[in-house]
């Protein structure tokens, strides 16, 4: 079910639900590009009957309007408030790759709201400290951030060009980062489930403009509006140790600076990894306080 959500500025949140309207709510916070349908596959969904997933659009993608110079913690405002209009109670939050900060704002910035938090493949903060932020990472990630940082105004055209090819060609924005996918993360989107689920997410995420993809990679390169130390939720930290768009440096970084961490570091995995690891990943989320599923992987310590 797919409806809005007015914030208290006025703007308009795109929001879907699936699964359970009684289940146990999980709030999914999508990948850069992406949209709220490209985050769980169905097949999971069905796995997990007894789970209410709820997804929304950030500002300027899909059915949301734009935010203009929003940071990662303007998430956890948007969350509250979807929170409040769905009625919801406390609620977990997960977030893959370009999402996965906007968890960690959700859990940093809302802790009477959140019981857990899942954090998959997720970048570190711009300025983090002792970390070589672009060591490791794919070349095209490496350009496009790059560019960002040094041209803004020419990567916004840069990205509406791209969007519009992409509109027509959805399969465009994964050949576009080829040199970032391992084997095992190009095994994972050729499969009929998931290449669907992609390809749906990004023809609805830059339907009417690239002004999504734009903040989102403007928000992840500048101050997030929060500590990853203040986090005072259990999060439980997955990473693809061959992750070329964001590297394992930044798993690392993440796990000494996150105080209740559950750290996995997949070793064969990259970057669509974590969409293998959702099953376990969503069985902690879910699981009751002071019970951990006995098949969630143990910490893999780098």
């Amino acid at each position: 079910m797919v409806h809005g959500i007015r914030t208290q500025d006025g703007r308009r949140l795109a929001v879907e639900e699936y699964g359970d309207p009684d289940g146990t709510p999980v709030v999914l916070l999508h990948d850069t590009p992406g949209c709220r349908s490209g985050v769980v596959p169905r097949e999971v969904v069905t796995a997990h009957p007894h789970i209410r997933f709820i997804a929304y659009d950030r500002p300027g993608y899909g059915g949301s309007d734009r935010l203009p110079g929003r940071r990662v913690a303007d998430a956890a405002r948007d969350v509250a408030e979807l929170a409040g209009a769905l009625g919801l109670g406390r609620f977990s939050v997960l977030g893959h790759a370009g999402g996965a900060p906007h968890a960690l704002a959700c859990a940093a910035l809302l802790p009477s709201r959140v019981r857990r938090a899942a954090v998959l493949a997720s970048p570190a903060p711009p300025d983090a400290r002792d970390l070589s932020w672009f060591d490791g990472m794919a070349e095209s990630h490496v350009e496009e951030f790059t560019r960002a940082l040094t041209d803004p105004l020419a990567f916004a055209g840069r990205l509406a060009a791209r969007a519009a090819d992409i509109r027509r060609d959805p399969a465009q924005l994964l050949v576009s980062v080829r040199d970032g996918l391992t084997d095992s993360d190009r095994r994972i989107v050729s499969t009929p489930a998931v290449g669907e689920m992609l390809l749906r997410g990004y023809r609805e995420a830059l339907r009417d403009s690239a002004y999504g993809w734009l903040d989102d990679d403007l928000a992840l390169l500048s101050n997030w509006g929060f500590d990853p130390a203040d986090v005072t939720r259990p999060v439980l930290l997955w990473h693809g140790a061959r992750d070329t768009f964001f590297p394992a440096g930044h798993f690392k970084w993440l796990m000494n600076r996150i105080p209740r961490v559950r750290p996995v570091l997949e070793p064969d995995a990259g970057r669509f990894g974590a969409l293998e690891a959702l099953p376990a990943v969503l069985d902690w989320l879910c699981a009751p306080p002071k019970q951990t599923p006995k098949h969630i992987p143990k910490p893999t310590m780098p």
